[in-house]
């Protein structure tokens, strides 16, 4: 299975983030890293070997190298990793140094996921990052003089008062050096954010549609042109170098999850853990229940659920996943957003814009 852990700390609190992560030092940090070891070691579904296994957050590389390896060595011992396993750990560009990720690289981490966001200082800023765009390049050069062969860069386009050409020269950058991996998301508004509440005020100046669309386009053809493939809507690869784990979920697989937020889903059963660190921390030492939400996927929500995620890849999903997808697909091949191939839909170019529109239609 998947093997998903979640460090839910961060050094400051991004304007647009909506993750499960929180701005703490101190003891509350060695005590969450200790709390997830107990919870591994103790995990009903101890044996089941991980076929892949992600770190995310938050921040991962926010915790000293010392406990962030023994996790992974929990996790390990747990979840005994297949040949070929791919591990991965988020990583924020100002949290991280050459002796970290020298360490990382040594105890099994072979995939780096670098949150660059931005190599515009100032749209760094007005993003609340704490790196700057000379940590992006430094961190990346740690990374490769590490031993990291699988590293992938995180960006946003559509940001405040973004032009196309600011989108172009952030992509340029990050063409440059060569990574294996894109992640390109255009920034979402998400509420209980600061981005929120300046957006509800007109206060945030995000790109018109037409701009956004633009950059997303000029996406499509820049990492086309240096040999990437958009096997998901905003995920591009290097042939070869797909992110094994996120394919898990888009193919709506098993997964397990530890640590505060994290979320699992084995069998029918989706689960959320206790979010806030504290809150996990004790329940945890106390041996108590984790779950603060819980529900039973029913075969139409598992249905639903594998087209909604399913559409996003560039495989597609199968023309006879429901009895009626043929007939409802029709009007939608025809109006040039899907297109059936070998049995399967997929995205058109086109589509690709109209990706939520598209699933409503199918499953309405």
């Amino acid at each position: 299975m998947a093997v998903y852990v979640h460090i839910p700390f961060c050094p400051s609190k991004c304007g647009y983030c909506d993750f499960n992560s929180y701005a703490m030092d101190g003891d509350i940090v060695s005590r969450t890293a200790n709390a997830l070891v107990q919870e591994i070691r103790r995990s009903p579904h101890t044996g089941r070997p991980a076929k892949t296994i992600f770190f995310g957050g938050g921040t991962p590389t926010f915790l000293p190298a010392e406990a962030l390896l023994s996790i992974l060595e929990a996790v390990r011992e747990a979840h005994p990793p297949v040949p070929e396993c791919e591990i991965t750990s988020e990583a924020n560009p100002g949290t991280v140094d050459a002796e970290k990720f020298a360490a990382m690289r040594s105890a099994g981490f072979n995939r780096l996921s670098i949150g660059v966001q931005s190599f515009d200082d100032d749209e760094l800023r007005s993003l609340d990052r704490v790196h700057t765009a000379d940590e992006v390049y430094r961190a990346y050069r740690a990374a490769r003089d590490a031993g990291f062969s699988n590293v992938n860069l995180d960006l946003m386009f559509a940001l405040p008062n973004q032009t196309v050409q600011a989108w172009v020269r952030n992509l340029e950058s990050a063409l440059a050096l060569a990574p294996e991996h894109l992640s390109l998301y255009c920034l979402t508004i998400e509420p209980n954010t600061r981005f929120y509440r300046l957006f509800r005020r007109g206060l945030l100046p995000l790109p018109p549609d037409e701009t956004q669309r633009e950059m997303y386009e000029r996406t499509l053809d820049l990492t086309a042109q240096h040999g990437y493939e958009p096997y998901e809507i905003s995920n591009f690869a290097k042939p070869g170098f797909e992110c094994l784990h996120n394919l898990c979920y888009w193919r709506a697989e098993e997964y397990v999850g530890y640590g505060p937020g994290a979320v699992e889903r084995v069998g029918p059963r989706r689960w959320t853990h206790i979010k806030h660190p504290v809150a996990y921390c004790e329940a945890v030492e106390r041996g108590e229940d984790l779950a603060c939400e819980s529900e039973t996927l029913d075969p139409a929500t598992v249905a639903f659920e594998r087209l909604m995620l399913g559409l996003r890849l560039q495989e597609g999903i199968p023309s006879d996943l429901t009895p009626d997808l043929p007939d409802r697909a029709e009007p939608l091949i025809q109006n040039g957003w899907l297109e059936l191939q070998d049995g399967r839909l997929r995205l058109t170019r086109e589509g690709r814009h109209w990706c939520n529109r598209v699933v409503l239609e199918l499953s309405a």
